[in-house]
């Protein structure tokens, strides 16, 4: 008998011992099997039932399982019995994956505590004061409890996937390996008293964040892919200059005339200064400083230092973005493509699960597999399935319109392109109102021109403030004047009281709430009537006498300027007004999230390096009247120098590497390349100058790597929506906005799976094993 076919392996029945091992053929000549999806008859009718129910309860079980799957765009290739997938919904509940991502964030976050602490008004070393340092035993205390959450994380994960999948899984190997070493490391801490000088769990942390976000491990495996072309393309730089460098050290070689040696002195005196002279040209932070003392001799020299900066900074520079731009361009297409396949995996494994023979189907048993769901059932699935309400409802209403009751496969997949789209909010119908007064006020405050109006108002108001700043700006605050300003806000205080009051009696309460703009404006409205009121109780009318020392909690000059600061931030309004598709782009590029997370990576590893490496190698002289002498430029013997544009007479002070937190912010300034060379040249001068590879490395990684990585997403996001804005209708424009997401805007660029590859994918799975 057809029904009596093996379809599905791995019931409720079978134990874990032996779950998800290939049945070969062999379980359809036992009917007693389990794991085989053909129903077990017996001798009463309520013992076939019985089984009959605990089937279908495990097939439902599994199809939601699976379109949860489709839904988050996850593998499904995981064990599909009824108590793994009990633990499977578990694991991937929100509680679950929050408690994960805290626990990752605590982790993390243990840096800015740990020995040496961050916790310090200031960075400054000549005025920062001894930080608190916590006991031994409490940031050891709550690493070890984060462990033992990954260990169960690992533990589950690996689970649910099996033995055979997780001898291929890479991350989940290095998963085990990070937190083996990170418990022996943590175990030498606590033997020595937490008096180690280094923690190498420290460096290894990030992966705990990286191995957590399949989106960054595609990106990593991207950009593994792209190393040779900008492994080429820095290797053209790296010819470039040396190439330069041997040139220039030729051009600018120490002459007999003192007076000429200003460039060789200064930029070339030796093989390292003439390369690092040259590589922070080529970041621009240098020039036209790196050329002035040649090109005051004789102009010609400028031709050298323009040909360097136009091939490396112009050609090889842009040349990196470019190659940059096309790898990820051909990035995004495939984890799009990868996405929807998993997608329409999720969606035809959970069709399959329920489209199973002899189960509320009306074909006979030669019809073989048959290729329909009933509604009835595809309900009970929806009805447990973790899903945005908007698509449940969507999604069921299209399933409902079925008039024979049954789906085929084609119809159940299209039944979830509701998935790709966002909700449309309804706002509540206004208030009808039988008095002409009200109806006219309706009328007006609930068109748009008002909303025009209040953004008027609200420049307006920034400027009146901006003008009382200007010719207040070199008074102090016993000296300013803030009668007129405390007019002006009243003033302006009471119209925004008043749009409130009246767009509330336009739209009512439910209706006004229901517009973000409108919560938005209400809050800050309140709250400055509030603070007003604040200042007419502290300090009665705001008379031009008002004597403006403070005798009060906050001195009237502070809160008036936080009433100002408050309606600075209330003109933010007309953000929502402004149809600009860069503005759509920075609120929808759902890839900076992904670039932000990876840039956390990068500026952990190094911070924790740099800090090993350069922590208390700055120091300020012991006599702090050195600084403010120049005279005594070098006196000390060591290697502070008050030369113009130097580290020390730029009191750079408070970028240094001695904490944590204060090596992310030096790091970012290094980003920048504004004066990155400052940073170099110091470290260089007080520890050595192979520190030099240090900082060409994080400026190849954060400056090169990263920022022009940043640029290719913004170019891949920002083209494409662009291209279709133009190309389109309003109407379209706004159905996009609709349909928002990233597997919807590239659809067209990506083929869709066939009927064939789905079904191949399927007969691959190493727990679920179907036969037609």
């Amino acid at each position: 008998m057809e029904e009596e076919q093996p379809l599905l392996t791995g019931s409720i029945n079978q134990g874990s011992g032996d779950y998800g091992a290939h049945d070969n053929g062999q379980l359809d000549q036992h009917e007693e099997s389990p794991g085989s999806r053909r129903l077990s008859y017996s001798a009463t009718d309520d013992s076939y039932r019985v089984l009959e129910d605990a089937d279908a309860d495990l097939y439902i079980q599994q199809a939601v399982v699976f379109i949860e799957d489709a839904i988050q765009y996850r593998s499904i290739n995981h064990r599909v019995d009824s108590g793994s997938l009990q633990l499977y919904r578990w694991y991937y509940s929100k509680i679950c994956q929050w408690g994960l991502g805290f626990t990752i964030a605590v982790v993390l976050a243990l840096a800015f505590i740990e020995t040496p602490s961050s916790l310090t008004y200031t960075s400054d070393i000549r005025f920062k004061p001894k930080p608190w340092e916590p006991p031994c035993g409490l940031t050891e205390g709550i690493e070890v409890v984060c462990l033992c959450i990954f260990i169960l994380d690992f533990t589950v994960k690996s689970y649910l996937i099996g033995w055979e999948e997780f001898r291929m899984n890479k991350w989940l190997i290095g998963y085990i390996v990070v937190i083996t070493a990170s418990f022996i490391d943590w175990m030498l801490s606590v033997s020595m008293a937490c008096n180690e000088n280094l923690r190498v769990r420290r460096l290894i942390r990030p992966f705990f964040l990286l191995q957590n976000s399949s989106l960054m491990k595609k990106t990593l495996k991207c950009i593994k892919k792209t190393l040779p072309e900008i492994a080429s393309v820095i290797l053209l730089l790296a010819l470039h200059l040396c190439l330069f460098t041997m040139i220039g050290m030729l051009i600018f070689s120490k002459s007999d005339d003192p007076k000429k040696n200003g460039e060789w002195e200064t930029y070339f005196k030796n093989l390292p200064k003439s390369l690092s002279s040259l590589l922070v040209l080529l970041t621009t932070a240098n020039n036209p400083d790196v050329m002035i003392p040649a090109y005051s001799l004789n102009r010609g020299y400028s031709i050298f230092f323009i040909l360097f900066s136009v091939f490396g900074t112009y050609l090889l520079m842009n040349l990196m973005t470019a190659i940059i731009y096309n790898q990820f361009r051909g990035y995004l297409l495939m984890s799009v493509q990868t996405s929807i396949i998993r997608r329409r995996l999720g969606i035809r494994a959970a069709f399959e699960v329920l489209c199973c023979p002899g189960r509320g189907h009306t074909s006979t048993q030669s019809e073989g597999h048959v290729e329909r769901v009933a509604v009835n059932m595809f309900l009970q699935v929806m009805d447990r399935v973790h899903v945005k309400s908007y698509c449940r409802q969507a999604i069921i209403k299209a399933a409902q319109q079925f008039p024979d009751g049954f789906i085929n496969g084609e119809a159940f997949q299209r039944l979830f392109n509701e998935l790709d789209k966002d909700f449309m909010k309804e706002h509540p119908p206004k208030p009808e109102y039988s008095s002409p007064v009200l109806q006219l006020i309706q009328y007006i405050y609930s068109h748009f021109y008002i909303t025009v109006l209040g953004n008027v108002v609200a420049l307006a108001n920034v400027i009146c403030i901006c003008t009382i700043l200007v010719l207040n700006s070199e008074k102090s605050a016993s000296e300013k004047n803030n009668f007129y300003m405390e007019i002006l806000n009243c003033i302006f205080i009471l119209y925004y009281l008043i749009e409130m009051l009246l767009k509330i009696v336009a739209f009512g309460w439910r209706g006004y709430l229901s517009y973000r703009n409108n919560i938005f404006d209400g809050f800050l409205t309140v709250l400055l009537l509030a603070i007003q009121i604040a200042i007419f109780i502290t300090y009665r009318i705001p008379y031009e006498d008002v004597d403006p020392v403070p005798q009060h909690v906050m001195a009237l000059w502070e809160m008036v300027r936080l009433v100002n600061m408050l309606i600075v931030f209330r003109f933010l309004r007309i953000i929502p007004e402004i149809k600009v598709a860069v503005l759509s782009l920075i609120m929808r590029l759902v890839s900076l999230h992904l670039y932000i997370s990876l840039m956390q990576v990068v500026y952990y590893v190094f911070a924790v390096l740099g800090t090993w490496l350069f922590q208390g190698a700055i120091t300020p002289p012991s006599n702090m009247s050195l600084i403010s002498d120049s005279s005594t430029e070098n006196k000390t013997g060591g290697p502070f120098s008050m030369d113009c544009g130097t580290f020390e007479q730029l009191e750079y002070w408070p970028n240094n590497f001695d904490d944590f937190a204060s090596s992310l912010v030096l790091l970012y300034n290094i980003m920048v390349v504004n004066n990155w060379h400052v940073f170099t040249d110091a470290y260089t001068r007080y520890t050595t100058e192979w520190s030099l590879v240090y900082f060409v490395a994080w400026w190849l990684t954060s400056s090169v790597m990263w920022v022009n990585l940043f640029v290719a997403l913004i170019l891949e996001n920002f083209t494409y929506k662009w291209d279709r804005s133009n190309a389109l209708s309003v109407e379209d424009v706004e159905r996009i906005a609709y349909q928002s997401t990233v597997q919807l805007m590239f659809r067209e660029h990506v083929q869709e799976p066939t009927e064939e590859e789905l079904l191949a994918q399927l007969q691959q799975h190493p727990h679920l094993h179907l036969s037609w």
